[in-house]
């Protein structure tokens, strides 16, 4: 047998469980950005996309990143420590720092990069790293990466998170660790509670505030300023650029120590081609835009209380609205049983397909199973009669698939 043939047969098997547990996940090519597109021949309302201030679109941007192609190129050529430290990577670092109020910044080619950097330069065998149960998937396999210890709390839960503490004693370096936005439920850390915890029980506090950034704050700052937190008492913060600021890339903030550190020993910033110094240079014009036109963040509002108000009454329909203020608005479904909800997530997220909205619905491993949801995402370039017209198709698909009082209709699940 060829290797490839040994290769497809051991993988086969695989993806026909995935299809069977209704689990398979498939791509759709898009043409434009924002709350409208194009996929599949089809115009779509767009409400599960993370540009929540409606900037990866934005003409500014692109020329900002032309401009930075034709100074600086458009690859990186090297690593950071080679030859690929460009002067549009530091004017960004500078200006990440200066906005999130720390020492210094350092700028990583993805999210799922920095937090693996962070937790497997901080820790090691032994150490232990103690997790919200819901944080995100590349903050575990960052703690795997490490060999540390992985413990969790249950989500939200500062009180259990200092229980969790006081009970690992301090012979070993202890990490907390948090999302500050929880991207798939859409809710907020307590920051002040862990941070106090932290600080009482003499560990570091890391938090992934990628959903935050550029939404919440006066200044956009993210979920720390919106709570009211000095930097120092969140040591080491990460965000991305690809969701609110709209390119890519990613950072981590905090003291010039920890900074310095990170240059030493993160292995994803070590071994990697730096950013794209265009992409750099265009995010500069991102932080100008956050600075100087707040009205976005204060439109974003005004949106997730319109959605708010249509989603009240959704539970008399089998939908249930979490509790969220941010962008991030799941509804889960109101069903259980072994794959039941997640054919219903699917269902719906096809009868709002057939009214030309796409909506992803949000399956386990993603989300625990039987927490099956459809998650919707808002954006600042979204108007408000496109929030009505979602309301409105919301309740008819949920009649359509699940029924008055979540009951299942027939035509619901697919197979």
């Amino acid at each position: 047998m060829r290797g490839v043939d040994s290769l497809d047969a051991a993988l086969a098997p695989r993806l026909d469980e995935q299809r069977a547990r209704v689990r398979y996940r498939q791509r759709h090519t898009t043409d434009g950005v924002g709350p409208r597109v194009r996929r599949d021949g089809r115009d779509w309302l767009n409400v599960c996309s993370n540009d929540y201030l409606g900037l990866a679109g934005d003409p500014r941007l692109a020329e900002a990143l032309a401009a930075g192609a034709r100074r600086f190129g458009v690859g990186g050529g090297a690593s950071h420590l080679v030859c690929g430290h460009s002067e549009a990577h530091e004017a960004l670092e500078r200006r990440l720092a200066a906005w999130t109020g720390c020492e210094r910044a350092l700028l990583f080619s993805s999210g799922y990069q920095a937090n693996l950097g962070v937790i497997s330069a901080l820790l090691g065998r032994g150490d232990i790293a103690l997790h919200d149960r819901l944080n995100h998937a590349s903050l575990l396999d960052g703690t795997r990466l490490a060999g540390a210890r992985l413990e969790r709390f249950a989500h939200g839960d500062a009180a259990a998170c200092e229980a969790r503490l006081a009970a690992l004693g301090r012979e070993r370096r202890r990490l907390v660790i948090s999302d500050g936005v929880f991207s798939m439920d859409g809710d907020c850390a307590e920051l002040n509670a862990l941070a106090t915890h932290c600080e009482r029980h003499d560990a570091w506090l890391m938090v992934d505030d990628a959903h935050g950034l550029g939404v919440l704050g006066e200044h956009g700052a993210g979920t720390r300023e919106a709570q009211g937190l000095t930097p120092w008492r969140v040591p080491i913060l990460v965000g991305t650029l690809g969701k609110a600021l709209g390119t890519h890339g990613a950072f981590v903030a905090g003291s010039e120590t920890l900074i310095e550190a990170l240059i030493q020993f993160a292995r994803p910033y070590v071994y990697t081609t730096s950013l794209s110094p265009a992409l750099a240079w265009a995010t500069l014009t991102s932080l100008d835009i956050v600075r100087d036109e707040p009205e976005r963040r204060a439109h974003l509002q005004a949106l997730i209380t319109r959605f708010r108000q249509h989603s009240a009454g959704l539970a008399e329909v089998g939908l249930s609205p979490m509790p969220s203020m941010t962008p991030i608005q799941p509804l889960q479904i109101m069903q259980h049983g072994e794959g039941a909800n997640e054919a219903t997530a699917l269902a719906l997220a096809q009868a709002l397909e057939a009214r030309g909205i796409w909506c992803s619905a949000i399956r386990p491993p993603t989300v625990p199973v039987g927490s099956a949801r459809l998650r919707i995402t808002l954006s600042a370039a979204h108007a408000l009669a496109d929030i009505d017209r979602l309301g409105e198709a919301l309740y008819d698909a949920a009649r359509q698939v699940i029924g008055q009082g979540g009951a299942v209709m027939p035509q619901g699940a697919p197979a």
